[in-house]
């Protein structure tokens, strides 16, 4: 059976955790992929505490299987979300963009199952010691905030450094790559961009179809400079990015060209001045599907190709 300790861990039906995308994994799709055997995600973002708690209330009334959060611990409001999460009614707490050591022992030891986003196998070390349950370990190729390092080379590294379970993220939008995942030492997978394509998933309609249509080297990353850097769709904003950074604009005037372009981006559909997030695994997508056929499509999908080798080899 594939990935037995990561459905044992999530206590979910499939090991696929769905990724927790600012402005886009809210309420509805959260719920939506936990009915579906998922595990559900709510992006905390940069939002304050108030909004996320909206949000696990709003997804509660949807579904009684487990939920997490997803906290940004570059956030402005990391500390009183971290804080106001741990009376709150969800089973698990992702983190990424940060160390989220200092939480560790409150969340715990109020129940939660900590799984950290790592991009090294510094991190990963450094978060098994503080407490985590589990890993999150995501390649370059993912969409949004990355590391440098790819999938393919990361996760083999991180299983073979920790001895707790190891989830893969970066580039993995088909039943090809969880069974990649899989044969690399992963207990389950972490996706993003072929969510964003979900029936259920709220997020502007000009998003979805910039997905569509992207092809293989349709993203870029923008703001290296930063320390921060992100992969996006190609746009005018990310073109705009890549000119100033040639220019050599400071860190602080990158940052204030990227601020609120997400939510232009996934709220209002603007193609222009908006921050299309999205991994490299955009071009494999190409259409809209229930959260239910993607997960099964992605699990069930890795089960049936796994059969299909094992036929081949003994029939060879």
């Amino acid at each position: 059976m594939l990935f037995a300790r990561g459905k044992k861990i999530l206590g979910t039906a499939y090991p696929v955790i769905q990724g927790g995308m600012a402005w886009i994994s809210e309420a509805t799709l959260a719920a939506a992929v936990s009915e579906a055997g998922g595990l559900g995600v709510i992006a905390a973002g940069n939002a304050p505490f108030s909004f996320v708690r909206e949000e696990i209330r709003k997804a509660r009334k949807l579904t009684a299987k487990p939920l997490c959060v997803n906290v940004m611990l570059l956030s402005p409001y990391a500390e009183e979300v971290a804080h106001g999460l741990i009376d709150e009614d969800i089973e698990f707490i992702i983190t990424g963009a940060g160390n989220p050591g200092k939480y560790m022992q409150a969340w715990k030891e109020a129940g939660k199952k900590v799984m950290p986003v790592v991009p090294s196998t510094a991190l990963a070390r450094r978060m098994e010691q503080s407490g985590a349950d589990a890993l999150i370990a995501e390649g370059t190729e993912a969409g949004g905030h990355i590391g440098e390092i790819t999938t393919m080379a990361l996760i083999p590294q991180v299983v073979d450094v920790v001895t707790i379970p190891v989830f893969a993220a970066g580039g993995i939008g088909d039943a090809r790559g969880v069974l990649a995942a899989w044969m690399l030492g992963a207990e389950g997978v972490q996706v993003g961009t072929r969510f964003l394509l979900a029936h259920e998933c709220q997020v502007h309609a000009h998003y979805k179809e910039k997905i569509i249509k992207a092809k293989d080297i349709d993203t870029v990353v923008t703001g290296r400079p930063t320390g921060h850097p992100v992969r996006v769709l190609k746009n005018p904003l990310a073109r705009e990015f890549a000119r100033r950074e040639k220019e050599g604009c400071t860190p602080e005037e990158l940052e204030e060209l990227g601020a609120g372009t997400l939510c232009l981006a996934a709220q209002e559909g603007d193609t222009k001045n908006g921050s299309f997030m999205a991994g490299q695994i955009a071009g494999l997508l190409s259409q809209e599907q229930s959260c239910s056929q993607i997960i099964q499509d992605l699990y069930l999908g890795a089960e049936m190709l796994l059969a299909e080798k094992c036929r081949g080899e003994n029939h060879g």
